[in-house]
């Protein structure tokens, strides 16, 4: 009996150590906690393996770092990338106020010349030739000049005044005459209900088109508009990062293209849908310059306009004039009115010139106020223009 009970006690304690370590294996191929199984992503790395093979990735702190310590923030010494740092664009009567005064300076010659001849003891029909003279070389016009001749001639002989005062203010009083401060010189810029007010710039090549662009946006954002760039001139290599550039320093964004020769009309068009989009107050159309002789490029122009204008009347049309140009600058603002129909003329370069003249024979010939003068290089020399304040400063 002992003999059979003995074996069979032996194979219950091996099946019962075969069972305790099979459990014991199961137990430990069952994932403990903390840790996951799942096939690896193809690009990530499997250390000490092969690229690609399915293995066990341990999720636990990093070594030595115990439960409940607060890890540091290592960005807290950082500090955010400041902003770009925009221009400070001077207000509107102190542009004019400096403007004046660098107007006195370079255009005196004319009213200091003019007073001279007029305050002399006999002002005979020698002194009314110098007079003349002196209006025609500053650019007045022909018509104009004899005018404002006849109109002295006739009111120094019957006062028969000799009082450099008195006399200045008869000049004064003609000049502005001429100058016309009735008409309107007010920039359309005020936006409507449904869209931006748009203004194209328009001229020559050399005149400083893109550059019064640039000046007009910060005038317009010293009055507090909302406006957008158009970069129209595809043909000028640098003309859209150089109208990008001035946008960017009073924070005006820039529509451009970034092909070389891009269709002008279509960069015109892409502007003003965006600023219709934006519901900005202004959209500024920048376009290339172009001889006044070339029929192609004028007809190019007048495209330009017609495609804006299927979004929106285009409100304001600026022709941007060299004042040293004198009467060829007449002939290339007869032509633009021709194609474009301009509504306002910019005159820049007048700080360096004693031709001031050319303000009268411009608006006589178009019958267009002059809008704008730029009297220097600076990012603030551009301002709306004043006749009385110009003629006072000629006489100054």
């Amino acid at each position: 009996m002992n003999d059979i009970l003995l074996p069979v006690i032996f194979v219950i304690l091996a099946i019962a150590v075969i069972g305790s370590l099979a459990v014991l294996l199961v137990r430990g191929r069952r994932t403990p906690p903390g840790l996951y199984s799942s096939p690896r992503d193809p690009d990530d790395q499997v250390e000490g393996g092969t690229h690609g093979a399915t293995s066990t990735d341990v999720l636990e702190r990093p070594d030595g770092l115990p439960t409940g310590v607060l890890v540091p923030n290592d960005l807290s010494g950082l500090e955010e990338a400041p902003a770009p740092r925009l221009d400070t664009v001077d207000p509107v009567q102190g542009r004019l106020a400096r403007l004046r005064a660098r107007l006195v300076r370079s255009n005196n010659a004319l009213g200091k010349g003019l007073l001279a001849l007029l305050s002399r003891d006999k002002i005979d029909e020698d002194v009314w030739d110098e007079v003349e003279e002196t209006l025609l070389m500053a650019d007045l016009g022909t018509e104009p000049t004899m005018e404002l001749v006849d109109a002295l001639r006739a009111r120094v002989k019957v006062s028969g005044s000799r009082n450099p005062a008195e006399v200045k203010d008869m000049l004064r009083e003609e000049l502005v005459k001429l100058v016309d401060p009735t008409m309107d010189r007010s920039l359309a810029t005020q936006r409507h209900a449904d869209r931006p007010a748009i203004v194209m710039v328009v001229g020559v090549n050399g005149v400083g088109k893109t550059t019064t662009v640039g000046k007009l946006a910060r005038v317009l954002v010293a009055d507090d508009k909302d406006v957008l760039l158009g970069a129209a001139d595809t043909f000028r290599a640098a003309a859209a990062e150089q109208l990008a550039t001035w946008g960017a320093r009073v924070g005006v964004p820039t529509v451009k293209s970034d092909v070389d020769g891009a269709d002008p009309a279509s960069v015109a068009f892409e502007a003003v849908r965006t600023g219709i989009e934006e519901e900005v107050d202004v959209v500024l159309i920048d376009t290339a310059g172009r001889l006044q002789n070339k029929v192609g490029l004028m007809d190019e122009l007048g495209k330009v306009k017609r495609v804006i204008e299927k979004q929106g009347t285009v409100d304001e049309v600026l022709l941007v004039l060299d004042a040293t140009t004198g009467q060829n600058g007449l002939n290339q603002a007869r032509v633009f009115a021709e194609v474009v129909n301009i509504t306002g003329i910019v005159l820049t370069k007048l700080d360096g010139t004693a031709k001031g003249g050319i303000v009268v024979a411009i608006q006589r010939s178009l019958g267009v106020p002059v809008k704008l003068i730029g009297l220097g290089e600076g990012a603030d020399d551009l301002a709306p223009f004043d006749a009385e304040g110009f003629v006072d400063a000629l006489l100054s």
